[in-house]
């Protein structure tokens, strides 16, 4: 049984990689886990080395979360805030990060775009380095809980260098909701410029 099941890993692995479709394969002594990258736009999005790494899953830095071992049921009820390792900060300086998810409700009608997950400020970039971000939290983490039928949602990151002796905060209407946040008009008001660093990740309901 165990080499039959070997056999269709495998082709299953061949067959992502006959459609053009990047794959990286990890395994242990339970089972075969097939990381399937994100390609075309989705993969342009992520853009110079930040890591997202979530227990015993590693890096889901610009993959589809895979439904082995459970991952995408514990990514969205077991697992909290992820690491954050950015390898290019500055240990003295000061990050803005945030997580939003611009398909909520749902990709075919995201009229709650940007659906907030995690803002924090004040991440001292030796912190990134070691991954343990320890800033100050304007929104708190809010796992991935992509609603049943709607497909994949992408969960991006986006990373900012803060600039000095600046004050950043949610407006109390901000603080009032958490979808259809306007992130333009808020790294505009705090004079955030490009970001340094972006990623992001799919994922679907699990039950799916």
């Amino acid at each position: 049984m165990k080499e039959f099941t070997a056999v269709v890993h495998l082709a299953a692995i061949f067959g992502l990689l006959a459609h053009g479709v990047e794959a990286a394969v990890r395994d242990d002594e339970e089972t075969i886990c097939i990381y399937e990258r994100l390609a075309d736009e989705d993969a342009s999005f992520c853009r110079n080395v930040l890591e997202i790494v979530y227990p015993d899953m590693g890096d889901a830095s610009c993959i589809y979360i895979p439904r082995c071992k459970r991952y995408r049921e514990r990514i969205s009820k077991e697992w909290g805030s992820p690491k954050v390792i950015f390898p290019q900060a500055e240990k003295d300086a000061n990050y803005v990060l945030i997580m939003v998810d611009p398909d909520a409700p749902s990709p075919a009608d995201p009229k709650f775009r940007n659906w907030r997950h995690w803002l924090v400020k004040d991440i001292k970039g030796s912190d990134l380095l070691t991954g343990e971000v320890q800033g100050n939290v304007l929104s708190e983490y809010r796992r991935p809980t992509p609603p049943p039928k709607t497909g994949y949602h992408r969960y991006q990151f986006i990373l900012y260098k803060q600039p000095a002796n600046q004050d950043i905060f949610l407006t109390e209407e901000e603080r009032a909701t958490y979808g259809s946040w306007n992130m333009d008009q808020f790294t505009k008001r705090f004079h955030l410029a490009s970001p340094l660093a972006t990623t992001q990740y799919c994922t679907e309901n699990f039950n799916e």
